[in-house]
């Protein structure tokens, strides 16, 4: 299942040299719909904070398929593909919203954190039954749903 995990603009401060969106805002973009989806699963910033946990990044790979110009409208739907005791991959698609031209995608592996620790541990079981929500939804039913 895809939810929708961001929505935003393409500023002109956001090219680089080339005339074309630079890759540190694509990460960017990357990095806030994953606390979208994060929230989604329960790791709130709060939950986070008040239970003294973090998520860390195990490993990211990006493909850029088009380019992306100042003035461009974008959105990122993230799909749930893998949860285990400790880690959660998932795979965001980011999206021209005026063309539906697919822009590029980036699949992440975060590890859940003990920050005192600094070591990860198993995530709550309410965690792992909000992924198993997602893991079970049929696509049709939450595709960009207004509901997430």
């Amino acid at each position: 299942m895809q939810i929708e995990t961001y929505r935003g603009f393409v500023y002109p401060w956001s090219m680089d040299h080339i005339g074309h969106m630079n890759v540190q805002f694509y990460t960017g973009r990357f990095d806030e719909a994953t606390w979208h989806f994060f929230a989604r699963l329960g790791l709130t910033p709060g939950f986070l904070k008040e239970n003294r946990r973090g998520m860390v990044a195990l490993d990211q790979r990006t493909q850029y398929k088009q380019e992306v110009h100042s003035g461009s409208l974008l959105h990122i739907t993230t799909e749930l593909l893998e949860i285990r005791r400790k880690t959660v991959r998932f795979l965001h698609r980011m999206f021209n919203s005026e063309t539906g031209q697919e822009v590029a995608t980036t699949e992440l592996v975060a590890g859940f954190l003990d920050t005192d620790a600094r070591k990860t541990v198993e995530f709550p079981r309410a965690v792992l039954d909000a992924a198993q929500v997602l893991l079970n939804a049929a696509p049709e039913e939450n595709f960009m749903s207004g509901n997430s």
